[in-house]
């Protein structure tokens, strides 16, 4: 073979490579995306489920990781653009059964195809149960590796689900302190599961419905004894469960242990559920929560503990989600309950959702009068991500359980299908004038008080104890402030603070203490069942 051959033949190699490479290059950008999905060893039956593809600059991810060494891709809601998700239903898939995405279908904040060019990190997760908008990725859950690859893709990767989520027990509290760890298990001891079944539920749902929770009993308590106890009614915030209150309850009972609270029996109540939260509130999609509460639960345990059973020694407390639902306890049933102490409820006052103004007219949940997009959470005193991208990125990651549609679902009226209606288009933002006239008439605390003040204040004077940050992450102290302004404007005895430069997550710390809030709020509880601060173990009260 002559030299001059030799070249030719490399040049058309070349010439071939060069349009192959050319070829891919244009196949990249004309066709959609695609991610195949392996089910590889995470489970030997056929499963289903919302498939999920994460994706986020590697460069970005590995600076802000831990010694660089990313260890999951996900979203992160308080910067909702730092990561890419695309979504598929799956109806069923097989072991070894290998399907695709499309990344630009359904995905959140772009598509794929329109994201810059560079090295990116993926992740698949098949949600089996239909609950990462409210609990994230959890137990069931089906995880692949993480894979570097280049985008635009010019070959479609394949992630291989090889891995099934566990989370741990949930008296472990691995983050917790060393002195929280250590009184787990006595905590543990001292504390019973609750789970009733509810009639009024399950004959809403159809189905047998379950409250549930843990019931922490003071040290001493002796269910033979004649002593009844003050009890807590406590519940978590979005994003809680049964197993995210055990560090309350652990946290509670040390402190209560060493004198730093006083002895009361807690009751951690569960309101988490596949729709969000239920905010004990009777709703016409998930059913008569508050009732359920009311006139089922509570006559229960107070026949089989002993629980003071009078209104005095019924208090309520819980943060963000949990601050409106005890706040609506106590309004909705303010002869049952003495008092409830609210931290950054959930918005009590709709001319302030969070800064929308839900009653003015053609309102917009995504845009400010000035076109302005509204930010849905502070970081350090600044904005950060707005309403359209949590209800965009909700929508990707799947139908229900977002924070967004969880309001929905206690709020709204609800469509023939069984769905609640939405309050606003989740495209354009645009409020839907007959949900929002819903929302106002039956769920508006602040217009609830005012318009029937008459009849609610020999029973909820003086019993509304509100504390949130002035710059609290999620703006929630504005409607604070307006439920302030009616409760004065009624000459209503209440208790509303407003702690300076404080957040949604460090309300409760003072000092090297996180939890100094939460103690100095049992005491005044404390005052309201017994007339007196405590300073030594229950004494016996009155046998009923």
């Amino acid at each position: 073979m002559t030299t001059r051959t030799t070249l030719w033949i490399v040049a058309l190699m070349l010439s071939g490579l060069l349009g192959s490479a050319v070829t891919l290059r244009w196949r990249a950008s004309h066709t959609p995306p695609i991610v195949l999905v392996k089910l590889d060893g995470a489970a030997k039956r056929p499963v289903s489920g919302r498939l999920l593809v994460f994706a986020t600059l590697a460069k970005n991810a590995k600076a802000q990781a831990k010694g660089g060494k990313v260890t999951q891709v996900d979203a992160d809601p308080w910067h909702p653009t730092r990561t890419a998700v695309a979504a598929r239903e799956i109806v069923r898939l097989a072991p070894e059964q290998t399907t695709e995405i499309d990344t630009d279908a359904v995905a959140f904040p772009t598509r794929f195809s329109e994201l810059p060019a560079g090295e990116y990190l993926l992740q698949a997760v098949l949600d089996q149960d239909h609950n990462y908008n409210y609990s994230g990725r959890d137990t069931g859950d089906l995880v692949s590796p993480i894979i570097s690859v280049r985008l635009p893709l010019v070959v479609s990767p394949t992630l291989a689900l090889v891995q099934v989520q566990a989370d741990p027990d949930p008296w472990q509290l691995d983050w917790e302190t060393p002195e929280i760890r250590a009184d787990a298990p006595e905590a543990r001891r001292s504390t019973q599961p609750l789970d009733v079944t509810s009639r009024l539920l399950s004959n809403f749902s159809g189905r047998p419905t379950h409250m549930r929770g843990w019931v922490l009993l003071p040290p001493g308590y002796n269910s033979g004894a004649r002593t009844r106890y003050p009890t807590v009614y406590f519940t978590h915030a979005y994003g809680g469960d049964k197993n995210s209150l055990v560090d309350d309850v652990v946290t509670v009972h040390l402190a209560t242990s060493k004198g730093e609270m006083p002895p009361m029996i807690w009751v951690f109540l569960d309101q988490s559920g596949t729709t969000g939260t239920n905010e004990f509130a009777n709703s016409v999609n998930n059913g008569p929560w508050g009732d359920a509460l009311t006139k089922e639960l509570i006559p229960e345990l107070e026949a089989k503990f002993r629980m003071d059973a009078k209104p005095s020694g019924r208090l309520l407390t819980g943060h963000s989600s949990g601050g409106w639902a005890t706040l609506w306890l106590q309004t909705q049933y303010p002869k049952i309950f003495g008092g409830t102490w609210s931290t950054s409820p959930d918005p009590v006052d709709f001319h302030d959702f969070s800064g929308v103004d839900i009653y003015t007219r053609n309102a917009n949940f995504y845009r400010r009068p000035d076109g302005m997009l509204w930010p849905i959470s502070r970081v350090h005193f600044h904005g950060e991500g707005s309403f359209a991208d949590a209800a965009q990125l909700e929508r990707v990651l799947g139908p229900y359980g977002g924070q967004v549609s969880s309001y929905e679902w206690v709020f709204s009226p609800r469509n023939v299908d069984g769905t609640p209606m939405l309050l606003f288009d989740r495209y354009s933002g645009q409020i839907d004038p007959q949900v929002q006239a819903y929302w106002i008439e039956h769920y508006d605390i602040a217009r609830y008080i005012r318009l029937n003040w008459p009849t609610l204040k020999p029973d909820l004077d003086g019993k509304i104890h509100i504390v949130v940050g002035t710059e609290d992450s999620w703006y929630l102290d504005g409607a604070v402030h307006k439920l302030k302004a009616v409760l004065d404007g009624l000459h209503a005895r209440s208790d509303i603070r407003f702690l300076p430069n404080k957040a949604h997550m460090d309300l409760y710390a003072k000092g090297d203490d996180p939890n100094a809030l939460l103690k100095e709020m049992s005491q005044q509880m404390y005052v309201v069942a017994r007339g007196t601060a405590s300073t030594a173990p229950e004494t016996p009260s009155d046998d009923r």
